[in-house]
């Protein structure tokens, strides 16, 4: 008889928790979260991946990509989850500039986020053209997830946030540098907005865990922005979202009943007041 634990059962989720995951074939969830109050309610719904994404940089600070959000910004993100999560693995985004062109650079930026957030892992986006300093902060035996297909770091470069390695010579590279990532030694990796088709290909190729995002149901996991998944954000409405609640529409109604009582004097009552 087994006594392997569920993944539900695990106080803590590891890398060699995800691992194993994969390997019995129990999908992997994931979500972003952002501050301590929204991480500690996603890590007791029972989530097994928090992200601290620089799509913080998109719907916390409200900037138009995830290039200007610094390097401060996503470690002082990424305290505020570490402290509300108790169960959930942890990965933090380098962020643009953080890690790009300069392997010793990605090593400081990893170590800070190591050492200021009390995080479990990092994540880069990019295949071969960051491999060296993908090498460099493994070498520090700090954990790494990769990132490819659309890499919302490049969107300048790709000028479109269309879906990613459609035609042959694009897939072909993105099966190569899946193969890169695990044979340097990352944990896992994030393949976003790609054919489903494609995904599938990639996660059967390759040994470590794939999560997907607009990449079909074919991966080892799947992570939404928790802001898009909550009906927080109303404008993003691509095919590969779905929306579990509407916030917006709750909470501008509360807020407007609040406004309300104020203005008619009927909050506080006397029940309300010492």
């Amino acid at each position: 008889m087994s006594t392997q634990l569920s993944s539900a059962e695990i106080k803590r989720v590891t890398t060699h928790v995800i691992q194993e995951m994969k390997n019995r074939g129990e999908k992997i969830s994931a979500l972003t979260a952002y501050d301590y109050s929204m991480a500690r309610i996603v890590d007791g719904a029972g989530i097994d991946i928090i992200l601290v994404g620089d799509s913080a940089s998109n719907v916390i600070a409200g900037h138009e990509t995830t290039l200007p959000i610094t390097l401060d910004q996503m470690i002082y993100h990424a305290q505020s989850v570490v402290r509300g999560a108790k169960r959930a693995f942890v990965v933090v985004d380098l962020p643009f500039g953080s890690y790009q062109g300069n392997s010793e650079e990605a090593l400081r930026s990893a170590i800070r986020i190591m050492k200021e957030s009390g995080a479990h892992a990092v994540k880069l986006e990019g295949g071969l053209e960051v491999k060296e300093s993908i090498v460099r902060v493994l070498s520090a035996g700090v954990p790494v997830m990769g990132h490819l297909g659309l890499t919302p770091q490049s969107i300048y470069k790709f000028g479109t946030y269309t879906v990613r390695a459609k035609e042959e010579t694009e897939a072909e590279k993105l099966m190569q540098d899946a193969k890169m990532l695990e044979e340097v030694g990352c944990f896992g990796m994030v393949l976003e907005k790609i054919p489903a088709a494609l995904t599938k290909k990639v996660s059967a190729s390759v040994n470590i865990p794939t999560i997907g995002i607009g990449a079909g149901p074919h991966a080892d996991g799947q992570i939404l922005v928790l802001h898009d998944l909550l009906g927080i954000t109303k404008e993003f409405k691509p095919r590969f979202l779905r929306r579990y609640a509407d916030l917006h529409t709750i909470m501008n109604d509360a807020i407007a009943n609040y406004v309300k009582d104020v203005k008619s004097n009927d909050f506080p009552n006397i029940k309300e007041s010492y």
